[in-house]
């Protein structure tokens, strides 16, 4: 029996997978079992933020691997306190929790804003307002915070007290901000969505408003977070701050982790005994991310983030069948004049290309090093296919 063959035996089929069998990778290059090698610009849906095997990120993990691999949350771990510290000197937070996803990131983050409402204005003051065409994780909760209709099928009942406000309508946002909210929660580029970025005048709006009201901002984080727009928080290029954000993906190279920071107001809300996660702090993920840091916080890799985005960007809309191309850094999706993006993805597959969809959108999401000539040549292969 071939891999596919065993796998589609064995496990549950809750994905669309193409037909590649992943064997190893290098840098920004992947191959199959068969040796066929093709070039990443997807990064494991964005994860991969050093590529595959980085050779500094490799030496973190395994020396960790060799010297403790786990340990209950009960105790202390000098990785994982040194991996919070440097998070937080970073981002300019206070505190931070570690869950093992965006959506357990995203979990803890609406606790903690419903317990800081609860703690300080009781029952009653619990609504959270997500946007429309928002993705903030595949739990129950995170599902019910999705301002997706798609998604609000089979599992009832869904988890109730979230209010849905359409992006980039500030009148919208107003009207629903009411006395029964506790926070407002957003993407400032809506990932799964599209690829679809957020106006200046709607998020300032979003702070002004929250900030008068002492409503939380919640910044979904997990795919636009850790140098992946060009800063090492998206919100960074809006000017703003949340008071809760939340990050995965790329924050630890291609191992689970998800982190909920908090800033002073809320670093205390959620006490002992009110949220936890077995793996959460993990050492070997620690030891991972705190080498994605170390590469971030080195020489001008944020910037080199931003002009590579540029010149992706110019190089797509070059290619006559993209009407557009929309995202910052190194998170772009490109609208296509006729051709559907699902199927385009299965033709660069062939031709050694990794593409992701985002709607009816092209998505990129190459790892944060990827080369010059890698996007020459994974362009090349793109347009040869779009013609």
């Amino acid at each position: 029996m071939n891999t596919i063959d065993k796998f589609n035996s064995n496990v549950m089929g809750t994905y669309g997978r193409y037909p590649l069998v992943m064997e190893k990778g290098a840098g920004e290059t992947a191959a199959d079992e068969n040796g066929k090698q093709y070039i990443d610009f997807g990064s494991g849906i964005g994860t991969n933020s050093l590529g595959y095997c980085n050779e500094k990120w490799v030496e973190a993990v395994c020396s960790q691997v060799k010297t403790l691999q786990h340990t209950s949350n009960y105790y202390y771990t000098k990785v994982q306190a040194d991996f919070a510290e440097r998070l937080n000197q970073i981002t300019g937070y206070s505190a931070v929790f570690f869950g093992n996803s965006g959506a357990e990131a995203n979990e803890c983050a609406i606790k903690l804003a419903r317990k800081y409402s609860f703690d300080k204005y009781g029952k009653g003051r619990h609504n959270i307002i997500t946007l429309v065409n928002s993705f903030h994780g595949r739990t129950l909760c995170t599902l019910s915070a999705t301002g997706q209709e798609v998604f609000h099928n089979y599992f009832f009942p869904f988890v109730e007290g979230f209010i849905n406000v359409e992006a980039n309508n500030t009148e919208d946002l107003k009207e629903k901000l009411d006395d029964t909210v506790c926070a407002v929660m957003i993407e400032y580029i809506q990932g799964e969505g599209g690829v679809v970025p957020l106006n200046q005048d709607f998020v300032d709006a979003v702070f002004e408003s929250c900030g008068k009201k002492d409503v939380l901002v919640i910044a979904d984080e997990v795919q636009t977070g850790v140098g992946r727009t060009g800063k090492f928080l998206a919100g960074d290029n809006f000017g703003h701050k949340a008071n809760i954000t939340t990050l995965a993906k790329g924050i630890a190279g291609g191992l689970p982790m998800g982190a909920c920071l908090a800033d002073e107001k809320c670093r205390d809300v959620l006490g002992k005994g009110t949220h936890g996660s077995t793996f959460g702090g993990n050492p070997v993920s620690c030891a991972g991310a705190l080498a994605v840091l170390d590469f971030i916080q080195s020489g001008d890799h944020l910037q080199q983030v931003t002009e590579k985005g540029k010149y992706l960007k110019e190089k797509l809309l070059k290619i006559e069948e993209i009407s557009g191309v929309d995202g910052m850094g190194l998170m772009l999706g490109a609208a296509l004049k006729t051709k559907k993006a699902a199927d385009v993805v299965g033709e660069a597959l062939e031709n050694g290309l990794l593409l992701l969809t985002a709607k009816d959108k092209l998505r990129f999401l190459p790892p944060l090093t990827v080369t010059y000539e890698e996007i020459d040549k994974g362009v090349a292969i793109l347009e040869e296919i779009l013609k």
